[in-house]
């Protein structure tokens, strides 16, 4: 689903980033700008013809660069071509009614004076970005911009996560008082969410991994440091989305357990009932056969006689299963 607030031309934002803020661009100031003017972001929805038309005749961009800004649905990853470097990274989906798990990508190409940018969804961090912007307080290089994206993007990634743990803490809680099938199926689509996450954000990691390996470009040494920091994070939020997948798969396993264990020990009281009327069925099946010749027919207490008998035969199955600690 794209941006609903993304005009139809495409561009999202665009600012001229100056020391203590930035100047909010439109189409024609962009066309308008050149290298010394200052440092320049474009932010656009891809999936509108203004932006990609700007893109493929107009940016000066490299034609690689664009194919992997205008792609669909990116792997996160990193290449440095020249000075420049090509970053494609996701981030957890907070738009409304959107699961976390959800990724939204976003795809960078960094230039020493300029920070093209696209993705087709919302995302929170732009919005934070853009608004420190207004305030004042926007990046002044290419690699301030990208960190301070990183940070938005690590920040929202752990509180997802810290929320998936939340959930499976009720879920294990809950597991003490029920026993119910809503159990199991949440159980597992927090099983299934972990994985999602996890599947979608390994790549981030060995992204900004091949940033500190490689390094330069447009990119400072310093910059370099704190992408690495910004790395660990991230490395840090999957070990701890793998421990919650763990976490999720041992509860679900002690539930089942748990299910199996209740059913075993129904099955096994009903057994017992079987075991006792067994016998008494025969008896009560024998003595109730039409036919001549069974004995105490004619015997008035013959009734009470054999009911005493069944009573005994009852305890004393009873007492032989106690002895045997089958009960």
């Amino acid at each position: 689903m794209a941006d609903p607030a993304a005009p139809a031309d495409g561009l999202i934002c665009a600012y001229r980033l100056l020391p203590g803020g930035g100047q909010r661009l439109e189409w024609p100031e962009i066309r308008r700008w050149q290298a010394g003017d200052g440092l320049l972001w474009v932010h656009l929805n891809f999936t509108e013809r203004g932006a990609r038309r700007w893109l493929q005749k107009d940016s000066a961009v490299p034609e690689p660069i664009v194919d992997a800004l205008l792609v669909d649905d990116g792997r996160p990853r990193s290449e440095r071509h020249q000075d420049g470097w090509l970053v494609m990274l996701r981030g957890v989906n907070m738009n409304p009614g959107a699961q976390a798990e959800d990724m939204v990508a976003i795809r960078l190409w960094l230039e020493p004076d300029r920070v093209v940018s696209t993705c087709r969804r919302r995302l929170q961090s732009v919005a934070e970005l853009r608004a420190a912007i207004e305030a004042g307080h926007g990046p002044a290089t290419p690699g301030e911009l990208l960190i301070a994206l990183l940070q938005g993007l690590t920040q929202r990634l752990a509180e997802a996560v810290d929320r998936l743990e939340d959930e499976i803490d009720a879920a294990e809680a809950a597991m003490l008082e029920d026993s119910s099938v809503e159990l199991q199926t949440q159980l597992s689509s927090l099983r299934r969410r972990c994985a999602r996450m996890r599947r979608h954000l390994a790549p981030q990691r060995e992204a900004l991994e091949r940033i500190v390996r490689i390094g330069g470009g447009c990119l400072q040494q310093e910059e370099i440091w704190q992408i690495r920091e910004l790395g660990d994070r991230v490395t840090r939020a999957l070990e701890d989305l793998e421990l919650a997948a763990e976490r999720a798969m041992v509860a679900h396993e002690e539930f089942v357990a748990r299910v199996a264990q209740e059913q075993n020990a129904r099955i096994y009281l009903l057994s017992i009932v079987a075991a006792l009327f067994l016998p008494l069925s025969f008896l009560t099946g024998l003595f109730g056969m039409n036919v001549a010749g069974l004995p105490g027919l004619e015997y008035p207490r013959a009734f009470w006689v054999v009911s005493g008998l069944m009573l005994a035969l009852a305890a004393g199955l009873l007492a032989y299963f106690r002895f045997k600690r089958w009960i």
